[in-house]
This record gives structure tokens, sequence and C-alpha cells, in this order.
């Protein structure tokens, strides 16, 4: 049997409401998923090039004026007005209600279910094609932007296609081509050790174990885990200093040692998915919450993040 609607939550546009069926309204988070599952039904009734009111600024709205929720479950219904014809059309969703989550793995799931949906289609940002281009600009990334490395490994890879190739190098004309990475002395000689040892003991191939990666020189575990998460499809969680702020930020550990960090996540998130939830965290951190003025006020998470001023 359909709930009897109780109340409404009036959205920034007068002429697009949530309706709830009990009391007290719904929290944010039954709000987001019922807008969620509304943009499915609007896709079915208005044409896409049409924005749906409201929907966008709801949870803007809601954040500020609704209290906690229980677990039952909510008939939303959102009521957009036609565009191209004198009638309205309703699209409804039943959703649990879901309370803020308390534990820290708990916190890590819900990050990765709302970042997921933030950054629909996340990838690397680092331009490569196989292993082999990945782990050298990963090195390459130290210290130095995804941007600007992506502007220096299309000469990079031109001369050095293979790691037979880099392994014969030479020095100085290497670090001419890496320079404006910074600190190009010390990467070059980690590109030409990495190349050289891959050559000598993994036949020129990337290994895939930790340990072995690892042995390169250069490659510490956040640069293996992009190599196993990315172009291996291994599991690794990669922990940069975006992996680390959000996660001492949103309560999942206290940790600032990035192995202790990645340690402590690792199970918190399953195997599969360690390397995408790792990139959603930079994407997040790069985008929203920097380690200076973080805006929170943006931020789909700051209704359960303890380090949330709003």
């Amino acid at each position: 049997m359909t709930p009897a609607v109780v109340g409404t939550l009036s959205l920034w546009d007068p002429t697009c409401c949530i309706q709830y069926s009990r009391r007290p309204p719904p929290c944010i988070d039954t709000a987001c998923v019922a807008a969620s599952s509304i943009r499915q039904v609007r896709s079915s009734l208005l044409p896409a090039s049409l924005p749906l009111p409201g929907i966008s600024s709801s949870t803007d709205h809601l954040r500020s004026s609704t209290p906690g929720c229980s677990g039952s479950p909510v008939r939303v219904a959102v009521s957009v007005p036609s565009v191209t014809v004198n009638r309205s059309m309703v699209g409804e969703a039943t959703v649990e209600a879901m309370g803020r989550p308390r534990s820290a793995k708990g916190r890590a799931g819900e990050t990765h279910r709302r970042l997921a949906d933030e950054y629909p289609g996340a990838e690397c940002e680092l331009d490569h094609d196989g292993p082999f281009q990945l782990l050298a600009a990963t090195i390459l990334s130290a210290q130095c932007t995804d941007k600007r490395v992506n502007m220096i490994t299309p000469a990079l890879f031109a001369a050095y296609p293979r790691p037979e190739d880099l392994a014969g190098a030479v020095p100085h004309e290497l670090e001419e081509i890496i320079r404006s990475s910074g600190f190009y002395s010390n990467k070059a000689k980690s590109l030409l050790g990495m190349a050289q040892r891959l050559v000598e003991v993994f036949d020129s191939e990337v290994p895939g174990s930790m340990a072995d990666l690892t042995s390169l020189p250069g490659v510490g575990r956040k640069t293996a885990n992009v190599v196993r998460s990315v172009a291996l499809g291994l599991p690794g969680l990669p922990v940069d200093t975006h992996v680390g702020r959000l996660s001492r930020r949103l309560g999942m550990t206290t940790e600032t040692d990035p192995v202790k960090v990645e340690f402590e996540l690792n199970p918190m998130v399953p195997m599969a998915e360690r390397g995408v939830f790792s990139m959603y965290l930079i994407l997040h951190g790069r985008r929203v919450c920097p380690s200076r003025r973080p805006r929170c006020g943006e931020c789909v998470l700051n209704d359960f993040c303890p380090a949330s001023e709003v």
C-alpha cells in the first residue's frame, strides 16, 4: 500500500517540491537517493536537454532544514511542471532512509558510494600506454602536477619507447627532457635505474608483485600501487597527500604515515575497488577539499564528515 503524503519540502524553485510520507521529514541521504531515482524517471518524461528544476539545489536546502531520520521506508515524489504541455508530470521513488555512518568503515563505504556518483568514469589522469609508461610517468609525478607530467611524457616516450631504450639513455640528455618536472637529476637516476633493472632482472616486463615493484629504483608503495591498480588490474590503494588528508578529515584513520594509512584503509574497501577508491579521494581532494580552505559547502560528504565547517 502506498503511504499517504503527510508533508512537503519545498525546493528553491517553488514549482518543484519533495513530498514525504512520514514525520520527521527525510534526511539529506534520503533526498539524495530520491533525486537520483527521479533523474531516471525524468529521462522518460522530459527531453534530456531540459533541466530538472530544483533537484540540483535541493540538497543544499534540505541539508540545513531536515532533522535526523529513522530506517523506515519513505515515499518521495518530485513534481516537475511540463515544459512542453500544460500539465504536471510526477516521478516517484521508494527509498530507505539512512543515518550518518558512525564507524570508520561505515564512513569509508559511504564516501566510496557518494564519490562514485560524484566522479563517474574516474580515470588515472596520467597519460600512458601500458605499465611501463605508467611506471615512468608516476616516478616523474613526484612533487609535480599530472598536467606537467603529461606535457613531458610524449617527448620522453618518443625518445625511449621501451625499457631497453631508457636503460641506455645518456643521463644529461634524459635530464633535459624531464627538466621541467623538478628534481630532474634524481628523477633521471630513478628512471635509468628502474629501466636497467627491468631489463636485467624482469626481462623488460613490469612485474606485478609489491616486493618486485618496490625493488625497482625510485619505486615506493604508492607508485607500485598505482601501477598495480591502474595498469595491471591488481589490488592496490595508492596513498598520496590527498588520500591521507581526506581519510583523516573523514575520520577513517588518525595515522600520518602513508604506509600505515594504506594498511588501515585496506580492510575497509573491497580489494578490487581499492584503486578507484583512492582515485575518488584524489579527485575530491584536488577539486573540493584542498589542504587550505576546503570548500565544505560544496562537499557531498559534509553531513557526516567530522571536519566539516558547515
